[in-house]
């Protein structure tokens, strides 16, 4: 359970990972030692994941993207772990949620261009065996992108 000095540790980090332990520290009251406990109890647990740059798309030259979403001819063992296993290995793909409804997946992919997007589809997921249907929306602009999480109130 998480009390309310490793939720600010943790907003504080999702706000600026790159904050010295000094600093954050010194924002919430705590000694520096104390501190570093905390996080690295947070990280030990698997709560913490990792610490990340967050890129501007557009400028790092992948200014075109869509939602696809993927229904697969049938939902056996074999077919799953192919698909999933493809699609892991593929940059273009930021994210992959398997839902319900409509489609079995959704997935968010980002490209350089229309031609980009054109050939991912060609060259890679129309040859996935075990494809049913796809469908795809383009993004025409990007509103909310966030992985922060809200934990205090």
């Amino acid at each position: 359970m998480l009390d309310d000095i490793d939720k600010q540790i943790l907003e504080r980090l999702q706000d600026d990972c790159r904050l010295s332990n000094a600093q954050l520290a010194a924002d919430l009251g705590l000694s520096a030692s104390s501190c570093w406990r905390r996080i690295k109890s947070l990280e030990e647990i698997g709560l913490i994941t990792g610490y990340h740059a967050v890129l501007d798309r557009n400028i790092a030259g992948l200014g075109f993207s869509a939602i696809v979403h993927v229904s697969l001819s049938r939902q056996e063992e074999h077919t799953v772990t192919t698909f999933t296993n493809a699609i892991s290995d593929r940059p273009e793909i930021l994210e992959c949620f398997a839902t319900t409804g409509d489609a079995d997946y959704h997935l968010r992919v980002a490209v350089k261009d229309i031609n980009a997007f054109n050939q991912f589809l060609d060259e890679f997921l129309f040859r996935l065996p075990g494809i049913a249907h796809v469908r795809s929306n383009i993004v025409l602009k990007d509103i909310k992108s966030s992985n922060r999480l809200k934990l205090t109130p």
